[in-house]
């Protein structure tokens, strides 16, 4: 073998012995109110995220964004590829529960400036009620009252198609996510500053984790993360 044809195997040699290794992807930041894109397309709202009682990292957002088996990745980090799977659901309610890998995901209890510190009661009529959805953003209103199916809340925040499984706080308490609206023939809420629109309709969090712990689902015990003790 010439030196020349050993010079070269050694060069080679080191290049590959110090190849730098690909990195892996940085965890992606998510919480309520951050945008989901179910089986590649599909764009929803994730309601908030925490841990159940199995110790594993769970979300919610609407059945109606995807079923059981449904790959979920973030609005705006699909490069990330999948970071979760919907693992349970029920029509009924409209809730789907995402089971995330640790490993993809850091759960935050503030995303976009919108704070969960908690799960909280039903709302009466009268509360501020507060919602953040991928497509409108942030808005509040009025609470009107429970709606005519079980379980549901109506209000007077924004909605659009996107804003499905929004949360939809009162006192940065999680009580509720963004179902849909209480009626197609009134106008759509264009902008959030025009309050003048149909109003929208939540599904109670308390129901849908109710309807989770009697199926002994996962999700049950969910805790959001960064939950404070109610004052």
């Amino acid at each position: 073998m010439s030196a020349a044809i050993v010079a070269l195997a050694a060069f080679l040699g080191s290049t590959q012995a110090t190849a730098p290794r690909a990195r892996a992807a940085e965890p992606v930041p998510l919480g309520g109110g951050a945008g989901l894109v179910v089986n590649g397309e599909t764009l929803c709202t994730l309601t908030a995220i925490g841990n159940d009682n199995r110790g594993n990292l769970v979300g919610f957002t609407s059945a109606h964004c995807g079923g059981p088996g449904a790959q979920v990745a973030a609005e705006g980090a699909e490069q990330n590829g999948v970071l979760g799977v919907m693992v349970a659901g029920n029509d009924a309610l409209d809730y789907a529960v995402i089971q995330f890998d640790p490993q993809k995901v850091t759960p935050v209890n503030n995303f976009g400036n919108f704070l969960i510190d908690g799960i909280g009661p039903d709302p009466v009529t009268g509360d501020i009620a507060c919602k953040l959805g991928r497509t409108t953003g942030y808005s509040c209103g009025v609470v009107w009252g429970p709606g005519e199916d079980p379980g549901t809340i109506v209000s007077q925040v924004c909605g659009q198609p996107g804003d499905s499984g929004a949360p939809v706080t009162v006192n940065n308490r999680l009580v509720g996510m963004i179902h849909g609206a209480f009626a197609e023939d009134l106008p759509t809420c264009i902008i959030k500053y025009i309050p003048l629109h149909t109003p929208a309709v939540a599904m109670s969090i308390n129901a849908v984790l109710a309807d989770i712990v009697a199926k002994d689902r996962p999700g049950s015990g969910f805790v959001p993360v960064g939950s404070t003790p109610a004052v």
